[in-house]
């Protein structure tokens, strides 16, 4: 990913713009964003500050689709690299914006494009299945990406019979419960959910015995058998918002507490871990924000070659049906 690219002139982003001390960052980030033409998208783990001043806050799929077809000059992403990459891959037109450069995802590091051809001439006859928590790099040598939402479906859609799935072994392990086919994972994992741990969720129940546990798909597998239901965040809160019960226990990232708390009113939610915390993810903060809008700066820009095969990689999963 090139950070270093020196800005163009065009629309949205042809001038520095300071905003007004005598507004508070809240205020002068709506200014900006209007002059510049600009969205903010936020991943459900941002701090609840970034969350309020986006106008999209989801997972990795509902943010993907929404940088395929936002119509604006500039999308400012709250959340951490991979992601920032893969809105400037699906709008090559657009200036992206990663307020927080240095917010990475130490998963999306553990697998590297090099290794994926190595994978490919290990097995021939796989395909190969990209998270989307991995860099522009290793989407380009995947035949498919996938995010924890669709991730089975994914998998279901390949003529192939084994299916080299990266970067997330837990991820995997919980797609192969799913499918007949030969699941080949890599041995990656997400910090934050790998450390949520069977002892936490009997805990939980033993406090909270009212509650049903939710987890991610990314927690390992003695977690998810615990658990009384698996989703991606935003799975969680539309199955939150919809069930009958009023507590729940929830067994991934703390951020995500306060959109459950916001869109169903009423209800009671604990987290499964309390130190559950990306601390990327909380890099990003409303003076960040604002800078990025004021200067349009830390930019994310991707080679074209390997932005065309990415874009491949990604659209594949895009035209695979909603689960």
């Amino acid at each position: 990913m090139d950070r270093t690219a020196p800005p163009t002139a065009r629309r949205g982003c042809d001038t520095i713009l300071p905003s007004s001390p005598d507004q508070t960052l809240a205020e002068r980030i709506a200014a900006l964003k209007e002059e510049r033409n600009a969205v903010i998208l936020a991943h459900n783990y941002q701090i609840p500050a970034v969350q309020e001043v986006a106008d999209l806050v989801g997972d990795s799929l509902e943010l993907a689709r929404a940088a395929a077809k936002v119509d604006a000059d500039v999308i400012v992403f709250a959340g951490v690299d991979f992601m920032a990459e893969t809105a400037a891959i699906l709008s090559p037109t657009k200036t992206v914006l990663l307020p927080a450069a240095d917010a990475c995802c130490p998963m999306a590091e553990m697998i590297s494009a090099g290794e994926v051809r190595v994978l490919r001439e290990r097995f021939p006859e796989a395909a190969v299945v990209a998270y989307v928590n991995t860099s522009a790099d290793v989407k380009a040598e995947s035949d498919i990406c996938c995010t924890s939402a669709n991730a089975v479906a994914v998998v279901e859609s390949l003529d192939a019979e084994e299916v080299i799935f990266l970067p997330d072994r837990n991820l995997g392990r919980y797609v192969a419960r799913f499918t007949t086919k030969k699941i080949l994972p890599w041995e990656g994992y997400c910090i934050v959910h790998d450390r949520m741990t069977a002892d936490e969720v009997m805990a939980a129940r033993r406090d909270h015995p009212d509650a049903e546990v939710l987890v991610h798909p990314e927690c390992r597998p003695e977690v998810i058998d615990l658990a009384d239901h698996v989703f991606s965040t935003s799975g969680m809160v539309r199955h939150a918002c919809a069930s009958p019960t009023s507590e729940f226990v929830i067994g991934t990232e703390v951020g995500l507490l306060h959109q459950l708390e916001k869109k169903c009113p009423g209800k009671v939610f604990y987290p499964l871990s309390k130190k559950a915390v990306c601390v990327n993810m909380k890099k990003t903060d409303l003076a960040k924000v604002l800078a990025a809008l004021e200067r349009c700066e830390p930019r994310v820009t991707v080679p074209e070659e390997t932005a065309a095969r990415a874009r491949a990689a990604i659209r594949r999963m895009l035209d695979v049906p909603i689960p």
